[in-house]
């Protein structure tokens, strides 16, 4: 079984998104290891969520469909990954 450290960039709707309420509903979704705020421009902030996956689940796809299934997210993007 091989497990993946991945790091994902999510992009919020808008400046006004609760990114609070998407922080919630990614912890319920995906094993965070941790979760934070980058600022992105004109008060817009970016979510970098770091994960812990498996090649059994379907490695990084698999974190990327739980997140598309968050609310008030424009975008997801896989930053980086590593085999561990």
């Amino acid at each position: 079984m091989g497990k993946i450290a991945c790091v994902f960039k999510l992009m919020p709707e808008d400046a006004e998104t609760d990114l609070e309420e998407i922080k919630e509903q990614v912890r319920e979704k995906v094993d965070v290891t941790d979760i934070g705020e980058e600022d992105v421009a004109f008060g817009l902030k970016a979510i970098k969520v770091s994960a812990i996956t498996t090649d059994e689940k379907g490695g990084t796809d698999f974190v990327e469909n739980q997140l598309e299934e968050v609310e008030g997210l424009q975008s997801i993007e896989l930053e980086h990954f590593d085999k561990l």
